[in-house]
């Protein structure tokens, strides 16, 4: 029903950049192309055990991250267009060779419960919709494989510290059975719009590995995963410049 409502809205309100505030657009050029940058590897510090190798499109700073605020937390879900571009960018970066067998599947972090409910909408899913239109269009077999789900509640992860999240998300998601025979053997990518701690994209990790290669992490006869976000925190761009 608030999906619903928050389409209404967006029709009938005067709408702002989500970048900048800028009226009458709702996306800037110059917000668009902050989102526009380079996709680069990733690494948060500390890095959790069984992060696979991140990329990300931006810093999550500016007017990125107003924008992600504002398509997540405000419900401006004219935004996922572009912030899908970017995490498609993303995702061709860190993904493999064009070309490679089988499908590309991009697998969403889920949000919690409680946060779904709260805002009407799962932002992670939505732009993982949005990257895989733009992923076909470019001529990349992909489509969103949403087999991840809580097993167990999980407490808000605002204002925790990085082994607070990691302690608080361990073992809490798992692969839904109707799930795993998707995942043998397919060219996975784990996605989420941001990379702080890096934890949330570690738990997703752990749970597809257990159904891939139970007991074994990523095998020889599984593709290694991957992971892309939209947006990481500065100081995790920060650490690749050497």
């Amino acid at each position: 029903m608030r999906s619903w409502w928050q389409e209404i809205v967006g029709l009938v309100l005067p709408v702002a950049c989500g970048g900048c505030g800028r009226p009458r657009t709702e996306l800037c050029e110059e917000c668009a192309a902050a989102l526009a940058a380079v996709p680069r590897r990733v690494r948060p510090a500390p890095e959790p055990a069984g992060l696979p190798v991140v990329h990300a499109a931006a810093p999550y700073e500016n007017a990125v991250r107003a924008t992600l605020l504002a398509h997540k937390e405000r419900g401006v879900l004219g935004l996922a267009g572009a912030l899908g571009g970017a995490l498609a960018a993303a995702v061709r970066a860190g993904a493999g060779r064009e070309g490679d067998e089988g499908p590309l599947l991009l697998v969403p972090v889920p949000s919690s419960w409680r946060a779904t409910a709260g805002r009407g909408h799962d932002p992670a899913r939505r732009i993982a919709v949005a990257a895989t239109a733009e992923l076909r269009r470019g001529g990349t077999a992909a489509r969103v494989c949403a087999v991840l789900g809580q097993r167990r509640a999980v407490a808000d992860q605002a204002g925790l510290k990085a082994g607070e999240r990691h302690a608080n998300l361990a073992g809490a998601l798992a692969v839904a059975d109707g799930g795993r025979r998707l995942l043998q053997g397919a060219r996975v990518v784990l996605v989420d719009d941001v990379l702080t701690t890096g934890s949330s994209l570690a738990e997703a990790a752990r749970a597809v590995r257990a159904v891939r290669a139970p007991g074994r992490g990523d095998s020889s006869t599984a593709e290694p995963l991957r992971a892309a976000v939209v947006a990481a925190s500065p100081s995790a761009f920060e650490i690749n410049r050497n």
